[in-house]
């Protein structure tokens, strides 16, 4: 397993992570303990999950349960601000709601301390100050040691990377966001910004659902019991006509070279210098296998030429 530095900091992550929003929703506590321990064997050390996941707070709470002595030996990453009650008032990114939202966190874990700690959403309600020197004060705590934002826009991540730097407060070192072979925006005017401030990318989504493992087909039968099939939310997002022809394209190409859609859905973004980490989930350890497996093939410059060819929009 290939180790990176987490943007320009000392944060040392698995080049391919887990994500852990399956956990305590889709799978149950036997099932996310053999993922976990496998994950842990195969190398990855990039855990990544959230307040949120599985239905607020069991990710979490089975993460707790499964790690045990092996938490010493992952980069555990978590996050906040998503809300986390039915009326919607445990959310944001306020002083007040952070110092509470970590410790709960912290007691679901069970653990001492989070490696990265997120902030899931934007909050417009807060101004950036606020919330760095809030997490800049669980860093001088001992309970965070890094910190990073998840979907803010670009505007948003220059704007909190110039008031730590004024401040004199510890920056975001991360950005999670989605990225793959068909959702690229955030490569005009993200990526360069995570670049001009040394902050990696943790890309989230990297297989679009499922549509670039490779299992789905135009025009046959959608595979029985995959997120595509089941969740409609995410067929009407990412299954369609453009998204097809690209899909299409994109097999000839891995297929001409001897390698799989997965192979090169993984491999195309671990190839682009801001991305630290490709965060995917899995629900059974041989998923895990082949995502380890997938990350390995070293696009050449006119490989990567042609793919983005293929894969241009608009």
């Amino acid at each position: 397993m290939e180790i990176r530095n987490l943007g320009k900091s000392g944060l040392r992550v698995s080049a391919v992570g887990l994500g852990c929003n399956n956990f305590g929703g889709r799978i149950d506590l036997e099932a996310t303990r053999k993922v976990v321990h496998k994950a842990i064997d195969l190398g990855i050390t990039l855990f990544d999950t959230a307040d949120v996941y599985g239905n607020q707070g069991g990710s979490e709470s089975l993460m707790g349960e499964v790690l045990g002595p092996r938490r010493k030996d992952i980069v555990l990453a978590t996050k906040f601000a998503m809300p986390m009650d039915a009326a919607e008032v445990l959310k944001g990114a306020s002083r007040r709601y952070i110092m509470t939202a970590v410790e709960a966190s912290l007691k679901r874990l069970k653990t001492d301390w989070i490696d990265l700690y997120q902030q899931h959403r934007p909050d417009p309600l807060t101004p950036i100050e606020e919330t760095l020197r809030a997490l800049d004060d669980l860093i001088a705590q001992g309970k965070v040691r890094y910190i990073g934002c998840s979907n803010l826009p670009a505007w948003q991540v220059v704007e909190a990377a110039w008031t730590a730097r004024s401040r004199g407060l510890n920056p975001f070192v991360s950005a999670q966001d989605e990225l793959s072979l068909v959702v690229r925006e955030h490569e005009k005017e993200l990526l360069p910004a995570l670049s001009a401030y040394g902050m990696g990318l943790l890309p989230f989504f990297p297989l679009a659902s499922g549509l670039l493992t490779g299992k789905y087909r135009r025009n046959t039968p959608m595979p029985e019991g995959a997120r595509l099939t089941n969740t409609q939310r995410l067929a009407d997002r990412y299954i369609n006509d453009q998204n097809w022809q690209i899909v299409e394209k994109l097999t000839d190409f891995a297929q001409a070279r001897g390698k799989t859609m997965l192979e090169l859905a993984f491999s195309w973004l671990a190839c682009k210098p801001q991305v630290s980490s490709v965060i995917a989930g899995a629900t059974r350890p041989e998923q895990l296998e082949q995502n380890v497996k997938a990350a390995g093939w070293k696009l050449t410059a006119e490989e990567v030429a042609e793919i983005d060819r293929i894969s241009a929009k608009g």
